[in-house]
């Protein structure tokens, strides 16, 4: 196996990082209350369901721009979309080495933000929309005069999509829709929800699902609350649909093979997910041997000490084993289908988003107890990654997944 990456990335990498000392750090330092102790207070509208603020989100939206303007947002995308067709492992490189520089407006974790975009949704409509919905789209999304929020989960059901309740029916030239929706993300600034609901067949069956792009203005659509999370602000909403109707053409994908649509490039998202925790993970334990050499208790450096040198040494040495295969898993990604690696792509997925735990939380030990206040960014890193364990598949169902490649188990 050759162990070295593809020749470009150095460069790339170089010239990303020259792209953010001159034009994302002094757009941050202009606006470091986003950043510093005060960064959950000061992102959070409080008093109106917890929601991002307006000026927080506006100034990722100027981070984009710029982004977008250099060349870099659309890295990961097709040409014909104003990309570079950056590769899995170009995008698997480029998400742990952004992540591994700390908190910043050039990758912010809290709405995965990044000046490398993640498109899933544009990737989605590419491949399932009509020429129409192409157009009306593609380009809006990535200009941000449109947006898709993403309404699959259901309150009893998550995990287990298959069982979803919220049904549509066919009326006229048209749908109804009725239902209720969970975890909605970003619905409060999106144009459009992308609902899944069960066009026909039974309880458990993956065909007879559709997805439906449904206007959030559509008479019967509602967000009667936001969950607030364990990292705020949130954007989670809480979304009932009462006889919602929408027209044939709001079908994305085939009627009643919606699944189809909801699955697309959900390796590639979760590679990359797997590559920013990595990334993250990496950074705190680069401060945690910093700090460790530097402070001085009883006389000597912290880092003398095996109870300290020990927790970090096995993280170092997951973080390695963890680099190797998320590389491994985004090469197979380029080279073969998806579903021939997505048990490696499983595993580092959730081994990763471990790992990233798992090193934050020893980075606030060995900090003591400035790593527990907010002026470290542990406690945020950790707040914002343990969510990875649960959401893009819970680490249960990446497990799963692992054993029936392992055990041949096939899905009924």
């Amino acid at each position: 196996m050759d162990f070295s990456l593809p020749e470009h990335l150095p460069g790339v990498l170089a010239d990303m990082d020259a792209f953010i000392e001159a034009e994302i750090k002094p757009l941050e330092r202009e606006h470091m209350q986003y950043f510093d102790r005060r960064r959950e207070y000061a992102r959070t509208d409080w008093e109106n369901g917890g929601i991002p603020q307006r000026a927080w989100e506006d100034l990722l939206d100027e981070m984009r721009r710029r982004a977008d303007r250099a060349g870099w947002l659309r890295y990961g995308l097709p040409t014909q979309f104003g990309g570079r067709g950056g590769s899995n492992i170009d995008m698997a490189v480029i998400r742990e080495h952004l992540a591994h520089k700390g908190l910043g407006l050039h990758n912010d974790l809290q709405d995965e933000s990044s000046i490398v975009g993640n498109f899933p949704q544009v990737i989605m409509m590419d491949r399932f929309g009509t020429e129409a919905q192409k157009r009306d789209w593609i380009e809006a999304m990535l200009t941000g005069k449109r947006s898709m929020a993403f309404g699959l989960t259901e309150p009893a059901h998550g995990s287990d999509a298959t069982w979803l309740e919220t049904t549509a029916r066919r009326d006229g030239d048209g749908w109804v829709i009725n239902g209720t929706k969970r975890w909605n993300t970003g619905v409060h600034r999106a144009t459009h929800d992308l609902i899944f609901a069960r066009t026909s067949g039974d309880p458990g069956q993956a065909r007879g699902i559709t997805a439906f792009l449904v206007p959030t203005d559509a008479p019967g659509f509602e967000v009667p609350y936001y969950w607030w999370t364990f990292n705020m602000p949130t954007d989670h909403g809480e979304v009932v649909l009462t006889d919602v109707r929408v027209p044939d053409d709001a079908v994305l994908g085939e009627v009643d093979r919606g699944l189809e649509v909801g699955q697309t490039f959900l390796h590639e998202n979760r590679i990359r997910q797997a590559a920013s925790s990595l990334g993250a993970a990496q950074y705190c334990i680069d401060r945690a041997v910093a700090y460790a050499g530097e402070r001085k208790v009883f006389g000597k450096p912290l880092a003398v000490n095996q109870a300290v040198q020990w927790p970090l040494v096995e993280l170092q040495t997951e973080a390695q084993m963890v680099r190797l295969l998320v590389y491994y898993a985004a090469t197979e990604l380029d080279r073969s289908h998806h579903m021939e690696v997505s048990d490696k792509v499983s595993m580092a997925n959730y081994r990763a988003n471990r790992l990233v735990c798992d090193a934050a939380d020893r980075a606030m030990q060995v900090h003591g107890g400035i790593g527990y206040s907010r002026h470290e960014p542990f406690e945020h890193i950790y707040r914002h990654h343990r969510r990875y364990r649960i959401t893009e598949g819970a680490e249960e169902i990446q497990i799963r997944r692992v054993a029936q490649r392992l055990f041949g188990f096939g899905r009924r």
